[in-house]
């Protein structure tokens, strides 16, 4: 065997061995009550804070695209290290996302103590959340252990800006092992959620240099015009945000790409979609058959799900899942 293929099978083998570790029962005896336990505190939580859904889901990609699956995107910057909650790209990340999976953790802890991974946890959380907003319902393999790594620096290469190319975004999905398929179907997920004005505003003011209130011509005028009314004062108030869908907001459905051929995408790599032949018929398909995009979304879900995921020693189930265990009180 010569030694580019003993690498690629080195490769297979040890992707084989972690996926093999994960299961949908893993913890059937140990903690049996834990989707139980999940779904209530992630049920309470969204009917409390109904952007909930939407930001968990956010964390989560924000989580297994820069290291994998392993909830390093959870723990907090401390006096030795600057962690990936902390890399700009991640400050606007909703507080709710991080507050919900604690809660779920502090209720695991006291039923089942050292058994359940946060990142575990986010995944369910995920899962339910998707399935609470009218989204696909998929199994989940579990067994995931903690990251024992988090920092700021790893995450910018990890993660598309709005104003990526496509070309840009399908290499890095590419590099991880997605197809063009698995990026259109999970870009789905901003059929929900909302975005902050200074994430597009390069698209509605001054775009191109045209002048002040020169918008992208592939928007839908008045919705441009919508946006720069909303956005006006951006600049002053940076929290301000307007939903990434404007028809469904609070649901997650395929109305995302719907709009999208309505020239009512908000971010540029959203609106980018529909002007590249290689994702322009599945923008078209999941618009007119949501069936398609659920099962292409579901599928792709449990695809990320698995990614980069740390098990045996290679991670730890964490007591607090903002610091390590060697860290902890």
């Amino acid at each position: 065997m010569g030694p580019f293929l003993f690498f690629l099978f080195f490769l297979l083998s040890s992707s084989c061995s972690v996926s093999a570790k994960l299961s949908l029962d893993y913890y059937i005896t140990s903690c049996p009550a834990v989707h139980q336990i999940i779904s209530d505190i992630v049920t309470t939580k969204q009917i409390n804070s109904p952007t909930t859904g939407a930001g968990v889901l956010r964390l989560f990609f924000h989580d297994c695209f820069v290291s994998g699956c392993d909830a390093s995107a959870l723990v907090s910057t401390n006096n030795f290290n600057l962690a990936e909650r902390d890399a700009d790209i991640n400050l606007s990340l909703p507080g709710d996302a991080f507050d919900v999976v604690v809660r779920a953790k502090t209720s695991l802890e006291l039923q089942c103590p050292g058994i359940v991974s946060c990142a575990d946890i986010l995944a369910i959380a995920t899962r339910d959340l998707v399935s609470m907003l009218g989204g696909p319902f998929y199994p989940i393999r579990l067994g995931r252990k903690d990251s024992l790594f988090s920092s700021a620096a790893s995450v910018e290469p990890n993660l598309a800006r709005p104003n990526a190319s496509i070309d840009k975004i399908i290499t890095l999905f590419s590099s991880k092992g997605f197809t063009v398929r698995d990026f259109v179907a999970l870009s789905g997920a901003h059929t929900v959620g909302f975005s902050h004005c200074s994430e597009y505003a390069d698209r509605i003011f001054n775009y191109n240099n045209g002048g002040r209130y020169a918008s992208d011509p592939t928007m839908n005028p008045r919705f441009a015009e919508a946006l720069q009314k909303a956005c006006v004062n951006y600049l002053k108030d940076p929290t301000i945000a307007t939903f990434n869908d404007i028809m469904t907001p609070g649901r997650f459905d395929n109305m995302y790409y719907q709009n999208l051929l309505k020239g009512l995408g908000l971010l540029a790599t959203d609106q980018k979609l529909l002007e590249d032949p290689r994702t322009a018929p599945l923008v078209k398909l999941y618009a007119a058959n949501q069936t398609a995009f659920f099962q292409d979304f579901a599928h792709s879900m449990q695809k990320l799900s698995i990614y980069g995921v740390k098990t045996g020693r290679n991670g730890e189930v964490r007591r607090r899942c903002d610091s390590f265990n060697n860290l902890s009180a």
